[in-house]
């Protein structure tokens, strides 16, 4: 892991696009972008639809919701398990919509803004079902513990499928507001198209706000198995982020007014994740600001500027966020490719916003094309241009991950082994060392560790198991690349 200075940082992000088309040739991302929308059907729940393109999945939990007599059948599984976890689920639906929302002209050029309003449809239904009172919202379906004891393909699944809810007396204002998000984003998405439908994702998220305004808590106190996998480490930033998007959506005066009064910026953040929205509610406040919708006085002010040094830092010019030596922005060990997805994302949409302005780095005045550029640096990194050529988006390129941890990929499809695999029996196929039966295109793996390091195991989870809220952002960031 390496720390470079600016004019040395500044190169190592420009070479890594150099080093692609000096070796590989350009990175094809249209074809980058097909397979990460193809990603979500291999994730759904549910009833599939005639159009289902993924081939080797089949229908799964269609009873979800009938131990509470609501239907809560859809969405997207979280990874590489069989359990609908509504936290991370919700931020997907959210990244994916803001990727709409920035880049409907270029995802419609490449002939895949249809699957991507298809993806963002299939999570937000899901998500308008699990709000099923006003205040009550379905945070949850099935049981990790026992989940992860089995490896079994989700048609097969037989662990308990229970429902988990927030409600008045059982609050969770951080999954709430989240949700409010998601929904809100939705409809801004699918405002142009289907009016009707817009307007209903829209009530059902300023319900949810509501709910989240006013009864505070965690959701994981009410939720206590969710902790264990989703814990969450407050709900200001979800309620800000939730406002953000409702202001977006609405241009209401009291979200407007939450935003400028509610004196938790977030102060400067070093990740955009499932947990923490601050940095994302920052990139679209500074949109407002330069669009003249908001302020540049006050909370949002603030906001812009803690956008701005979080900027000056992952382009190496601020208190520099960390490389590893083949350029991957390094956080964590545990699947680090979300937040360099997540953070490309911020960069890419913040350079269109300054609409040809500078960003400020202390006495520096870097253009818009720079951030473009860490994007970019990060995508070709992710698909291939790094230390050990290995793509690390599954089904493109040459060489990409074969053994992903995830159930269903790493056990036969029902559709050519229709006989029950049983909970303890799939572990025979979690054991194999031979790459998985069916080729979860699209997922994104977490990825190498902080010295580019990639150990292709299935037991090695932290970094082989793919998430959808790894590939949400990256569906706007290639869409954006292809603008170019």
């Amino acid at each position: 892991m390496v720390r470079l200075p600016f004019a040395a940082g500044l190169a190592a992000l420009w070479c890594l696009g150099c080093a692609i088309s000096s070796g590989e040739g350009q990175p094809d991302y249209r074809a980058a972008l097909a397979n990460s929308l193809l990603y979500f059907e291999g994730q759904r729940s549910g009833k599939l639809p005639p159009g289902q393109r993924v081939q080797w999945r089949g229908d799964s939990a269609l009873a979800d919701g009938r131990d509470h007599g609501v239907d809560l059948t859809g969405g997207y599984y979280d990874s590489g398990d069989n359990v609908k976890f509504g936290l991370p689920m919700a931020f997907t639906v959210t990244m994916l919509a803001w990727g709409v929302v920035e880049y409907a002209r270029p995802l419609a050029a490449a002939g895949e803004l249809r699957n991507a309003l298809a993806a963002v449809r299939w999570g937000a239904d899901y998500l308008a079902r699990a709000h099923a009172a006003e205040e009550t919202l379905y945070v949850q379906v099935g049981d990790g513990d026992s989940d992860h004891s089995c490896w079994q393909r989700p048609e097969d699944m037989d662990t308990p499928r229970t429902a988990y809810s927030v409600d008045a007396s059982r609050p969770g204002s951080d999954v709430a507001a989240e949700t409010a998000a998601a929904l809100a984003a939705a409809a801004v998405a699918f405002r142009q198209l289907d009016g009707g439908y817009s307007a209903t994702l829209l009530g059902h998220a300023e319900q949810l706000f509501r709910f989240a305004k006013n009864r505070r808590g965690l959701y994981h106190n009410s939720v206590p198995g969710a902790g264990e996998f989703y814990p969450s480490s407050g709900d200001e930033d979800d309620l800000i982020w939730a406002a953000v998007w409702l202001f977006v959506a609405t241009g209401r005066e009291d979200y407007k007014a939450f935003i400028a009064g509610d004196g938790n910026s977030g102060e400067v953040q070093s990740t955009l994740s499932w947990d923490k929205k601050f940095l994302g509610a920052q990139a679209l406040v500074a949109k407002l600001i330069l669009e003249g919708k908001l302020p540049d006085a006050g909370n949002p002010a603030v906001m812009k500027r803690s956008l701005e040094q979080f900027l000056c830092n992952v382009v190496q010019h601020g208190v520099d966020a960390k490389l590893s030596p083949g350029g991957m922005l390094w956080m964590q060990p545990w699947n680090n490719l979300q937040y360099v997805t997540s953070a490309a994302f911020v960069a890419a949409a913040h350079a269109d916003h300054l609409a040809g302005a500078s960003l400020r780095c202390g006495g520096a005045a870097l253009p818009p094309a720079l951030l473009l550029s860490f994007a970019r640096s990060q995508a070709h990194y992710i698909l291939g241009a790094n230390p050990g050529r290995m793509s690390y988006m599954v089904g493109y390129g040459p060489r990409f991950p074969a053994q992903v941890h995830h159930r269903g990929a790493s056990v036969p499809s029902i559709k050519s082994s229709p006989g029950k695999i049983t909970c303890k029996g799939g572990f025979d196929y979690f054991s194999k060392s031979t790459p998985n039966p069916n080729v979860l295109v699209g997922a994104i793996v977490g990825g190498p560790d902080g010295n580019d390091h990639y150990n292709d195991s299935r037991q090695n989870f932290q970094q082989t198991e793919p998430s959808t809220v790894t590939v949400a952002p990256i569906v706007g960031v290639l869409a954006r690349l292809l603008h170019n």
